[in-house]
């Protein structure tokens, strides 16, 4: 029996997947054929998620959440089904999987293929962005799904990366707002309070990000919809 393993970074990814909680660093079983680690943000903690959903006897591992646009064409809630992972290395998704995935979606979602890229920080800029995409030919960005990829490769296990853009290239969190993010992506309120009163980072951007990120999870939220958590109905 197929079981699919998948890691989210953030506690707002989960919700697109299930209404249980989500208890982090933990497997949770969403059903018979799937199982979900909530791993908190990073690479680091990725790679440890994907390491025990692989002990724990998935089969398979996908990569799912949001993801940074490279791509001056791409906005909040597109959808990027990548064909390839690029970190240290190019690393290939299972196209038959991914191309499964992709035919079961609604014509209305905007679905693009391409390169994810890796970084091992947020990018704060559209300078850092578009440097990136320069390096890498990525469409796309996140902190994750490489080390994910890894794992499944190193186990010779068939890998996704399933992620909705939450940020277009031109918009990005801002560098003070890191400080007041806890690891699941949830938000440290008071934090975020001293630095709207100390006039660090403007209501208007906060606004822009929550719009981003709601863009985002309802994508996220139409592709568990229509392939169940699995990621294979």
């Amino acid at each position: 029996m197929n079981v699919t393993g998948l890691v989210v970074a953030l506690r707002a990814e989960a919700r697109c997947v299930t209404s249980l909680h989500i208890p982090m660093n933990k497997k949770i079983a969403i059903n018979q054929h799937t199982v979900l680690w909530l791993s908190g943000m990073g690479a680091e903690s990725a790679k440890k998620a994907a390491e025990q959903l692989c002990h724990a006897g998935v089969t398979r591992l996908a990569s799912l959440g949001v993801a940074g646009a490279l791509d001056r064409q791409l906005k909040p809630g597109d959808l990027v089904l990548p064909d390839a992972v690029y970190g240290e290395n190019l690393l290939p998704v299972a196209l038959d999987w991914r191309n499964h995935l992709q035919h079961r979606l609604s014509s209305n979602t905007v679905v693009v293929n391409g390169v994810l890229a890796n970084s091992v920080e947020p990018l704060t800029t559209m300078q850092s962005k578009l440097r990136l995409a320069e390096i890498t030919g990525a469409c796309a960005v996140d902190m994750e799904s490489s080390a994910v990829a890894t794992v499944a490769a190193d186990a010779a296990i068939p890998f996704i990366a399933i992620r909705a853009i939450v940020d277009p290239v031109e918009f990005s969190p801002p560098g003070a707002l890191l400080s007041a993010v806890k690891p699941d992506g949830s938000a440290n309120l008071l934090r975020i309070l001293a630095l709207i009163l100390n006039r660090s980072i403007p209501i208007g951007t906060l606004l822009q990000m929550g719009l981003g990120m709601r863009a985002a999870c309802k994508t996220l939220s139409r592709v568990i919809q229509a392939t169940g958590p699995d990621l294979a109905s």
